[in-house]
């Protein structure tokens, strides 16, 4: 690979490949996940001998929130507010939600702390989505990771 990516380059990237797993059902997993290295890195990321190579944890992200995702939702109906549902929520914060939830709970946190997936988060969605997201998003996790230290 003529391009390392870096752990929030790979969150960027589980990102656009979860996105659109959301509407097209006919798309796989692995093309959503090259469709998303091809997105902006064509020729950095992927060349001609490798064009084949999917990071690991970028592998291990797409492939967890897909399988978890109905635990993850329940989680995170668990922490809206009253009369708040999931579809209420904007897709692209519900795919971040559920990327930091699987870090949170299922990624272990020597190998990931569970307060770098809370920021990545909401740097994601400065980036990627709305103005106010990056508070909601940032009240979901907070309120999840104190929930778990209640029980640790």
């Amino acid at each position: 690979m003529s391009k390392e990516l870096n752990r929030h380059k790979i969150r960027e990237k589980a990102l656009q490949a979860l996105f659109p797993l959301n509407f097209n059902i006919d798309l796989t997993k692995e093309d959503a996940i090259k469709n998303a290295l091809t997105f902006e890195y064509s020729d950095e990321v992927i060349d001609e001998e490798e064009k084949n190579f999917i990071p690991v944890y970028l592998d291990v992200l797409v492939t967890g929130v897909i399988t978890k995702k109905d635990e993850i939702d329940q989680l995170i109906t668990k922490h809206l507010a009253a009369k708040w549902e999931l579809q209420r929520l904007a897709k692209i914060d519900l795919v971040i939600l559920r990327l930091a939830i699987f870090e949170i709970q299922y990624i272990d946190e020597e190998k990931m702390p569970n307060i770098a997936a809370l920021n990545e988060a909401i740097e994601l969605a400065k980036t990627f989505s709305e103005e106010k997201s990056s508070k909601f998003i940032n009240g979901i996790l907070s309120n999840i990771l104190k929930e778990r230290q209640q029980y640790v």
